[in-house]
């Protein structure tokens, strides 16, 4: 045996998860009696306290990319991203896998990342959910390193999130909208969103609500959930139209999450492109196009090749102990018009 066991040494030849064995290290309830003292022996025949993490024997890491399984192209889009650097991984003689999770529950969510704990360090892109945050917590306890990308998950053991200010991509969004606009007593924008419960959308809606409030008073700020995907949000929002379109008037939306172009088919049916403003986020091939083609007016995006690199290396950075691991330097958001796409 291994002269300073680690927690997931202890969790394999107990025959329990390493989840178990920190509870029993930090005499926490939950572990029955048998299990405990099976725990104990191990820990006893060992004669040392174990050791978060993992002996670092060599150079290699193994690190996990998470996600949601889920049909938005942003998604898809990050995913290529990662793709895209495997040969910058094996130069950094890191083996990389990618795992799609569907995260219509919650809990198998959280079940199927907290099994996760072979791996040195995970890269985290999940809904803002108490079971999920538990799950991060576990594996933390367990010696992963985990960071989260682009959405975070506030009040878990995570290291540290790589990504934009989403609060200031909000205030960003209500300024460029507000600055369009002219005082009327009955011009309106609407905050769209979905109910996938990412905390970039949270943090966007908030910021975008509160510089609305502050410099634009004028205008009627309304709120809509929308399903993630184009289709379903295509019929949502013309059903919202149906509804509305006679007793406001419509003069900017933000879409804060997904499903932006079923937004602007709507607004096509009802002739109001041009007439009410669209600012989104993400530069997906989709959003590409509508910009390019003037159903769009502004898209906030930042730099996501980046931030995938700068995971990896907070990532190595943890797993070798180098002092100052987590000083990152945040992605700066962009404003996007079909005049300065790339």
């Amino acid at each position: 045996m291994a002269k300073n066991p680690t927690i997931p040494e202890i969790a394999r030849i107990a025959g329990v998860s390493t989840a178990t064995v920190d509870r029993v290290l930090n005499r926490r309830p939950g572990v029955n009696p048998e299990t405990e003292r099976k725990v104990l022996e191990v820990m006893a025949r060992f004669g040392t306290v174990p050791v978060r993490g993992r002996p670092r024997h060599s150079g290699h890491f193994k690190f996990a990319f998470v996600m949601p399984a889920m049909p938005p192209s942003f998604f898809d889009l990050v995913d290529r991203h990662i793709a895209q650097m495997a040969g910058e991984f094996r130069h950094q003689h890191v083996t990389q896998i990618t795992l799609r999770i569907d995260c219509a529950d919650s809990n198998k969510f959280a079940e199927e990342l907290a099994a996760l704990d072979e791996y040195d360090g995970i890269v985290l892109l999940a809904p803002d959910q108490p079971a999920v945050k538990h799950a991060v917590n576990t594996l933390v306890r367990s010696g992963v390193h985990v960071v989260t990308l682009l959405s975070d998950l506030s009040g878990s053991m995570r290291e540290t999130l790589i990504g934009a200010d989403d609060r200031a991509a909000g205030r960003v969004a209500g300024l460029l909208l507000g600055r369009m606009t002219r005082e009327s007593d009955n011009a309106s924008v609407l905050l769209v969103s979905n109910s996938t419960r990412f905390s970039f959308e949270t943090d966007r809606g908030i910021g975008f609500t509160q510089i609305i409030e502050e410099r634009f008073p004028w205008l009627n700020l309304s709120r809509l959930t929308l399903s993630e995907d184009e289709d379903k949000a295509y019929l949502g929002f013309k059903e919202y139209l149906e509804e509305k379109i006679d007793s406001m008037k419509l003069v900017g939306i933000y879409s804060a999450g997904t499903g932006t172009y079923g937004l602007c088919e709507a607004l096509e049916e009802y002739h109001l492109t041009g007439r009410c403003s669209v600012i989104t986020h993400a530069l997906t091939d989709v959003n590409r196009s509508l910009l390019m083609s003037g159903r769009l007016d502004y898209l906030l995006d930042q730099d996501i090749h980046y931030c995938i690199t700068m995971t990896a290396r907070v990532l190595r950075a943890l797993c070798e102990n180098v002092r100052g691991a987590l000083a990152v330097v945040q992605p700066r958001i962009e404003i996007l018009t079909s005049e300065n796409l790339m």
